[in-house]
């Protein structure tokens, strides 16, 4: 595997990079609580909001975990349980990377543990997405690294320190990589979700793309932070708010989905530029710029002033208003009528 260049790299044919739309990624993540239909169902409702990648996670649970009762902040049962009860069959995730993929959809799911980045790289995924969680799981970096392929590490709970030594790993392995500047809190409050941390990202790791994985309600925040460099956009995704599930109440509705993908590239599409008068911008120009004219007849060899002279629209004269005060206390070398738009060879110097 060749290293990435600063500009992009592809999962599949799509390419991924600061000059290219960015990629929003549908976090189904287990929203489907373990029923293959409800994944299948959120896959069918992110096709039909343009979704070009949907994303989820594959646990093996007796290799991901020891038995345990920890309850994450946004549940009210223990993470044992809740990866239990949601953790599809490996007939169930072939199954649905064969549908995602007769869609013509990128497939990513992110593996919390070597079995399931094996059971991954058997079934001959693209790309791996690795959680914040495991950003500072070296090991487990280091075996999904050895497979090649892009990788797409979230960065939550670290920090540059405990970041850069994930990062020397996957440019060791000579991998292809993004950034994405995550908030594990659920939801993000406004003021936690800190976009200047792209900033910080870009600083110390300028080899990386881009992005934001992101918990806070809605999609203000994505948007915000295309014009900081994020081209990767990734939000969890339900088909209905009503179902049951930890990450539901983060996550976007497909009408949600739909905005967030339109919006995103209307605001790549707007990025960029210098300010300056557009070729476009002529029949405007036309109309909106005042020139000077006339205020009533004035005749050949009469001094110009500001009695007799006066800027109005169109724009479609010869001299602008911006030469007004150049013509004061010039002469006429014609007879003009009121309302004339002047010409230079109207003027004497």
């Amino acid at each position: 595997m060749i290293d990435q260049t600063p500009n992009y790299f592809n999962i599949g044919t799509r390419k991924i990079g600061a000059d290219f739309t960015p990629l929003v990624i549908a976090e189904i993540g287990i929203n489907h609580e373990g029923s293959f239909n409800k994944a299948i169902a959120m896959v069918d409702d992110a096709f039909e909001a343009g979704c070009e990648c949907v994303k989820f996670q594959t646990h093996i649970i007796e290799d991901e975990m020891i038995p345990n009762d920890v309850i994450p902040g946004n549940a009210n049962e223990s993470i044992w349980e809740i990866m239990k009860r949601c953790a599809l069959t490996e007939e169930e995730d072939i199954r649905l990377k064969q549908y995602v993929e007769s869609k013509r959809m990128l497939f990513l799911s992110t593996p919390f543990s070597r079995a399931a980045a094996i059971r991954l790289e058997k079934m001959g995924v693209l790309a791996y997405k690795i959680g914040s969680g495991e950003c500072n799981n070296y090991p487990l970096i280091k075996h999904i690294a050895s497979y090649g392929k892009p990788i797409i590490l979230s960065t939550g709970m670290n920090d540059v320190k405990s970041i850069i030594p994930a990062v020397d790993i996957l440019k060791k392995a000579r991998v292809p990589y993004a950034l994405l500047h995550c908030t594990s809190m659920y939801p993000t409050p406004y003021e936690k979700v800190r976009l200047g941390a792209l900033n910080d990202l870009a600083k110390n790791f300028p080899d990386a793309l881009l992005g934001l994985s992101d918990h806070s309600l809605g999609n203000y925040t994505c948007f915000g932070a295309i014009p900081m460099g994020a081209r990767i956009l990734e939000k969890h995704f339900t088909s209905e708010k009503n179902w049951d599930g930890p990450d539901i109440a983060i996550s976007i509705t497909p009408i949600e989905l739909k905005e967030l993908i339109d919006g995103s590239n209307a605001i790549f599409k707007a990025l960029g530029g210098s300010k300056k008068i557009l070729s476009e911008e002529q029949p405007t120009i036309d109309f909106a710029y005042a020139c000077v004219v006339t205020l009533r007849e004035i005749s050949k060899g009469e001094v110009f002033s500001e009695e007799n002279l006066w800027v109005k629209r169109p724009g479609t004269g010869e001299i602008k208003a911006v030469d007004f005060d150049t013509l004061i206390g010039q002469k006429a070398t014609r007879n003009l009528n009121k309302n004339t738009q002047l010409n230079w060879n109207d003027v004497k110097n």
